[in-house]
């Protein structure tokens, strides 16, 4: 129990000193990364250092991203209860498990054989019943339930995926790293230009500049 409310004052301190002192102030960003809990989703090793500022690693060289970059990319997203999700790049899951507690539906695309079995495992366990998980290339997206409110990539690209920006519905959002040894993330925002223009324009702003694991695989 002590463990418990000693995980949940970090998270609190956490919340308060990376999240929202760095500018977010979406109420419901703050309460889900407040909710969620880091420390589930890596090794117990880290377990001392889940609510620490920093990247960890986690199985197959990857990693688990920066609290603050987690909190950053979803409230980019701007998301709503009634929003569907494509996240690539499930990894552990800790970033699936923060947008399914603020989407309807989340469609979680990984690569890694081993990191989408123990992600699909973890993520029953804790119960998250909106969330639809299969193993995969993430530059094909999943065409199958598109499209999409938001889309979130996990992993840097070197360009952005035709075919993540054709699975993005008009008036979505997309937020994805994208570069080599230097990355920007980047919000990707479809519109139409007029009622008369019915093809969608892409209105793309530079974010921060980040450091993620390249997006492997490769649409053909």
């Amino acid at each position: 129990m002590l463990f418990a409310r000693n995980h949940s004052t970090l998270r609190q301190k956490m919340v308060q000193n990376q999240i929202e002192a760095r500018g977010i102030r979406n109420p419901r960003v703050l309460a889900v990364m407040q909710k969620v809990e880091r420390h589930l989703f890596v090794k117990p090793q880290y377990h001392n250092v889940a609510y620490k500022d920093g990247a960890l690693p986690i199985d197959c060289d990857q990693t688990i991203s920066q609290p603050y970059i987690v909190a950053l990319m979803t409230d980019l997203l701007e998301l709503t209860p009634t929003s569907k999700v494509l996240e690539i790049g499930t990894g552990c899951g800790y970033q699936t498990a923060v947008l399914a507690e603020l989407a309807k539906e989340v469609y979680s695309i990984e690569i890694i054989p081993l990191l989408a079995k123990t992600a699909k495992t973890r993520l029953e366990k804790l119960n998250y019943q909106n969330v639809h998980l299969k193993k995969g290339d993430g530059h094909y997206g999943w065409q199958e339930y598109a499209p999409y409110d938001a889309v979130l990539v996990a992993a840097a690209p070197k360009d952005i995926p035709k075919r993540l920006i054709d699975q993005l519905a008009v008036g979505g959002r997309m937020v994805i790293p994208v570069g080599g040894s230097e990355q920007n993330l980047l919000l990707i925002q479809k519109r139409l230009q007029s009622k008369e223009n019915t093809i969608p324009s892409l209105e793309t702003t530079e974010v921060i500049p980040v450091r993620f694991v390249p997006m492997t695989g490769k649409a053909t």
